[in-house]
């Protein structure tokens, strides 16, 4: 019994002995393989490759400079991405205004055609009157709105009479020439509206016979005079072509009427001869009538189709 217990202990020592010298074996292969490994990356290592610590900085205080230069770039090119938005967004604002000025704007053609048509109608009273009366002294305002007879031609110096026969019939042929074309730029019971004659549909206001003196003697007494020759202008015109007064404009009043500004209205200079008789005159000023919109433009289009003004208040 004690051999047999004697026989296991000692198998049992020799089977940790065993176990001891295995461990030793594997710790020393590891520690020869590091020793290997080190020894290859030492064989490696090349002093060549490295490099020193203040050029280690220099490359990478360089590297952060060109970050920071990266990074203000990346900053202006935001600013100026923005600078680009705001200016295609207010170049696209500027279209649309443009866009919009460029519309056509009724009111604004139709007053156009008013002045252009009236230009029109003087430039034909002058030429029928200069057909009949060669050597007339009648010629278009600057501001093409009157026919202008200057100077001594229709009156004597200081006289409110029509010097002759001659300048009679001058008068009486206006009159008779401008009956004959009212018709189409007016209303009442002569209106004879039609696209031929008037293709914009434009109206006259006012007809209106001015008289003008030079400065030479009182205001008082030049304001008489020139009024007293629109009165005698006036006079026989409608004498002679009655229908005129029946011309009406929008606003059912006749379109035909006088007035007499002395010297106040002086197309030259009156320290001349000359200027003195070019400011002694008569002036037929038509004045067309300017609508307040366009929806009256058509209004005005409608009176003219059927020949009668508006309503008197």
């Amino acid at each position: 019994m004690l051999m047999r217990s004697g026989a296991r202990r000692q198998h049992r020592e020799e089977e940790e002995e065993s176990a001891f010298v295995s461990m030793t074996d594997m710790t020393v292969s590891f520690l020869f393989i590091i020793m290997i490994l080190l020894a290859f990356f030492a064989s490696q290592f090349n002093p060549e490759e490295t490099v020193l610590k203040s050029e280690y900085d220099e490359k990478l205080a360089t590297i952060e400079l060109q970050k920071s230069f990266i990074a203000q770039k990346d900053q202006t090119i935001a600013d100026q991405t923005r600078q680009i938005e705001e200016l295609l967004k207010r170049v696209a604002e500027l279209e649309l205004r443009l866009a919009e000025a460029e519309k056509v704007d009724p009111l604004e053609v139709y007053i156009g055609q008013t002045a252009s048509e009236r230009r029109s109608i003087l430039e034909r009273l002058r030429d029928q009157l200069l057909q009949e009366f060669p050597d007339l002294n009648v010629v278009i305002s600057a501001e093409n709105d009157a026919l202008r007879f200057q100077g001594d031609g229709l009156f004597a110096s200081g006289s409110s009479a029509l010097r002759d026969q001659r300048t009679v019939m001058v008068v009486q042929r206006i009159a008779a020439r401008l009956n004959e074309i009212l018709p189409c730029y007016t209303l009442g019971p002569r209106s004879a509206w039609d696209t031929g004659c008037n293709p914009n549909g434009v109206i006259i206001e006012a007809v209106q016979i001015e008289g003008h003196t030079d400065s030479t003697g009182a205001d008082i007494s030049n304001l008489r005079l020139s009024t007293e020759r629109a009165n005698t202008t006036y006079a026989e015109m409608v004498g002679n072509q009655p229908d005129l007064i029946s011309h009406q404009n929008y606003r059912e009043q006749p379109v035909l009427s006088v007035a007499g500004y002395g010297k106040m209205r002086p197309i030259a200079d009156n320290e001349t001869p000359g200027g003195r008789s070019t400011n002694r005159r008569i002036d037929l000023r038509i004045i067309m009538f300017t609508p307040g919109s366009s929806e009256e433009i058509e209004r005005i289009r409608e009176e003219l189709q059927a020949g009668v003004g508006l309503e008197s208040p």
